[in-house]
């Protein structure tokens, strides 16, 4: 059978094609690969793409301080080279090798050295790929340092005036009911396990609504018959993934503002269902409300600080699921607040520990 052969040019541009499509690989590659920053477990990965990449003898990858990381054989004379470098902030060349700044926000972050023949433009864009790597890896450790702070805030908002008044309401029934007793010791021991959880980044829905029922539980007990709560969720949504403390911090605001507030009977409502590929949770409460531009002033992060959870709930929603995502609170004076979240009920890279 004869062996039919596309056109010449056709050919070529398979050829850049599937080249594009490798250096595009090769790139997240490296990205991943230089995560932990150049003085990270990746760093001999990320020289081996490079070294690839570029079909050179030898890459080498040295931060600002510490040793050159090599993938091939150690170039004699390249310690010095880094050096020199590091000294001026510029490239320099040597028999063959050549020794690149990278940069990380136009400041020296660390240097790439290497051997073999390699065009000038192809050097310089391996060093500006290996700062991109840097500043990306830079930029998730920020976000991740920020978004534990937050979290770490929320757990700080425990409030001392309701953890006093429930032992005190758990103390008053010791002899009177002993039995109900023991049961609010065990909703109190439920609430704070899961307030000062330290495994994870994420709990399922069922999981936040285990803690909310049981700070419901001490709430009630608290606040007797002024507090009227109805709670409706739908099965479908009790699997979905949620950061700790993104529900709980709404049903305690929701309780502190709308019914303590008052010092009258107030009603919280809580309901969750899916829509589509999205879980749609709401809290309500029939208390005071607020200005909406107050509310605005809330969620930009400029409210009391008695509105810190609503914040930082959905500052970290945001930053989890993408900017689409996050609270939407509907308000007005006398008119009580309603919270809306909303998130996906898929995402990649969030699974419940």
């Amino acid at each position: 059978m004869p062996v039919v052969r596309a056109p010449l040019a056709w050919r070529r541009g398979a050829r850049r094609g599937a080249d594009a499509m490798a250096a595009l690989a090769a790139g997240r590659r490296i990205k991943h690969d230089l995560r932990g920053g150049i003085g990270g477990a990746g760093v001999a990965s990320a020289a081996g793409e490079l070294r690839a990449l570029l079909d050179v003898d030898a890459v080498g990858l040295a931060g600002l301080d510490g040793p050159l990381v090599w993938s091939g054989p150690a170039v004699p004379g390249a310690d010095e080279l880094v050096e020199r470098v590091r000294e001026r902030d510029a490239r320099v060349a040597r028999d063959g090798v050549v020794a690149l700044p990278v940069h990380v926000h136009d400041g020296l972050a660390g240097v790439l050295v290497i051997e073999g023949d390699v065009a000038g433009g192809a050097a310089r864009e391996a060093a500006a790929w290996v700062g991109e790597a840097l500043e990306r890896a830079r930029l998730e450790a920020s976000a991740e340092v920020a978004e534990q702070a937050e979290l770490r805030a929320l757990r700080a908002e425990i409030s001392p005036h309701f953890v006093y008044n429930s032992l005190t309401t758990i103390a008053s029934f010791v002899e009177s009911d002993p039995e109900r007793a023991r049961d609010l010791m065990l909703e109190f021991a439920a609430y704070t396990r899961h307030s000062l959880a330290r495994h994870g980044d994420y709990t399922t829905v069922a999981g936040e609504f285990a803690a909310i029922e049981a700070y419901l539980a001490l709430a009630r007990a608290v606040h007797g018959e002024k507090l009227r709560v109805q709670v409706r969720i739908a099965p479908e949504i009790l699997p979905v993934a949620v950061p700790y403390l993104a529900l709980q911090p709404l049903v305690e605001n929701a309780v502190r503002h709308g019914v303590e507030a008052t010092g009258r009977e107030g009603l919280v409502q809580v309901a969750g269902e899916a829509q589509g590929s999205e879980c749609v949770i709401t809290v309500e409460d029939d208390g005071p409300g607020m200005n909406p531009g107050y509310a605005a002033e809330v969620l930009a992060g400029r409210g009391r600080p008695g509105h810190l959870g609503l914040v930082n709930v959905d500052r970290r929603l945001r930053s989890v699921f993408g900017p689409g995502y996050g609270l939407i609170v509907e308000t007005a004076p006398h008119a009580g607040t309603r919270v809306v979240l909303r998130l996906p009920r898929f995402q990649p890279g969030v699974v419940a520990g």
